[in-house]
């Protein structure tokens, strides 16, 4: 039974919550070194920071100079959720990806990546943290959030692979797909005002 998570608290990241997103990533960085630095930083730079911290010291360099980042969710005080979230062109893998090309050029928020922590996994926490995304949006007069999740092509897909979310969460939240070049990964977003 999905929950409805009332107690959400989300805050964008910064070096007041640092420690809470350490804990939230872990030892691992959230999945094999990454902090979130995938579609950031250029492919052979994002694999050499895997080693010796150099994706977390590039995202934490990022937060100290005010950059945005991504929002954090709490419950209860506990981190539990993070959504990477920024200007598009932020994330320099995405503005140069065939597949999820710019489709105009009205300026958008990218969501590229989505993290839950594994005890709050596949309760509907990921809806949740949307819909507070969507708020957040709001309140910044954020005009176009996008984002690119994954559509399984058969049955469950691993919790490693879900890291850009499943289309039906960004569905039930309220966005749009508004490109198909591929078929499994739409780019989906939500307009201010809609």
């Amino acid at each position: 039974m999905k929950e409805t998570f009332t107690s959400l608290k989300i805050e964008p990241l910064s070096p007041a919550n640092w420690a809470a997103f350490e804990k939230l990533f872990g030892p691992r960085g959230a999945c094999a070194g990454c902090w979130c630095m995938f579609y950031r930083l250029p492919n052979q730079e994002f694999v050499a920071g895997k080693k010796n911290d150099g994706n977390k010291k590039a995202m934490k360099k990022t937060v100290r100079e005010g950059k945005p980042a991504g929002l954090i969710g709490f419950i209860d005080g506990q981190p539990v959720a993070w959504c990477a979230l920024a200007p598009r062109e932020d994330f320099i893998k995405m503005e140069r990806s065939r597949v999820h090309k710019r489709i105009d050029d009205k300026p958008v928020w990218s969501i590229p990546c989505l993290f839950i922590d594994k005890h709050f996994r596949n309760r509907g926490l990921s809806v949740a943290l949307l819909k507070a995304v969507i708020a957040y949006a709001k309140r910044e007069k954020i005009g176009i959030l996008e984002a690119y999740p994954v559509i399984p092509a058969t049955g469950k897909l691993p919790d490693s692979f879900a890291w850009t979310g499943l289309y039906t969460a960004f569905e039930r939240a309220g966005f749009r797909i508004v490109d198909r070049k591929s078929k499994n990964r739409p780019m989906v977003r939500w307009y201010l005002g809609h």
